[in-house]
């Protein structure tokens, strides 16, 4: 059975009030989000959050920062973004946080009169050798710990997007999340892509979604066929964030999965 999590929420971003709020609701995680000013690794308190991940029997899981285009052709640029997740890794190998949440950047683009052009597509080359330089960096960090980068679909995966992507999975250290409501919004443009590869699929994020671009609503409240999502977690082992935004609308998500079985209350 899939263990649930939670995000870091804005009115609950404090690791104390998100932590006691994870536990109060029997959930297994929180994942923390490097978007959130408190929650950049150099301010986060190691001995804090596992004294609290202690006491109410919980782990953590960490939400890159949304921007990370770790590929960039300016290399003070692209070392900059890549110490950043370095860093971040450094700090899951403390606090015991088995995977990183990552989406893949898209990276400037170029308007013609006729069509809209990616500089990471038109100079793929460099592109892909920075990938391949931030794996490597991220292989080296990571060491004989079992901790993995899951990037995350967002908007429908672009083909230079993929080719890097498969440049990642090659090695054990990366892995996909599966984020239910973005695929939704997308029409389902990257599903059949991210299942024939789910045997590296990790992780997800399951919201409901209705109307074909409103998302990060409490599960039960919309259009998407969550038990066939939760099904799929469960055979791919997945852990499961319950990504709504607000306190309340994770609270409903809880009492989704607990009415459908999905959670069992000791």
């Amino acid at each position: 059975m899939a263990l649930f999590g939670m995000p870091t929420l804005i009115e609950a971003q404090s690791v104390q009030e998100a932590t006691s709020l994870c536990g109060e609701l029997g959930l297994s995680f929180l994942e923390l989000n490097t978007n959130f000013p408190l929650h950049q690794p150099h301010l986060l308190d190691t001995k804090q959050l596992n004294d609290l991940a202690k006491k109410y029997g919980i782990f953590y899981t960490i939400h890159l920062n949304d921007e990370m285009p770790v590929a960039e052709f300016n290399p003070d640029v692209a070392a900059g973004y890549c110490k950043a997740v370095l860093n971040t890794i450094t700090l899951a190998k403390k606090i015991g946080a088995k995977k990183l949440n990552m989406h893949l950047a898209e990276g400037a683009h170029y308007t013609m009169p006729d069509r809209i052009v990616y500089f990471y597509d038109a100079y793929i080359d460099e592109y892909l050798a920075g990938i391949t330089k931030f794996r490597e960096l991220c292989e080296k960090e990571i060491g004989d710990s079992d901790i993995t980068v899951c990037v995350e679909n967002v908007t429908p995966f672009k083909g230079f997007q993929k080719k890097a992507l498969e440049v990642l999975l090659e090695s054990p250290k990366f892995a996909l999340t599966l984020d239910v409501g973005h695929n939704y919004c997308a029409g389902g443009a990257d599903e059949a892509w991210i299942l024939e590869r789910k045997s590296r699929l990790q992780h997800m994020h399951l919201h409901d979604a209705k109307d074909g671009r409103k998302d990060h609503l409490a599960l039960g409240c919309g259009e998407i066929d969550i038990p066939s999502a939760l099904k799929l977690a469960d055979f791919c082992g997945c852990t499961v964030v319950l990504e709504t935004k607000t306190v309340e609308g994770l609270r409903e998500s809880v009492r989704w999965v607990k009415e459908h079985g999905y959670i069992v209350e000791i």
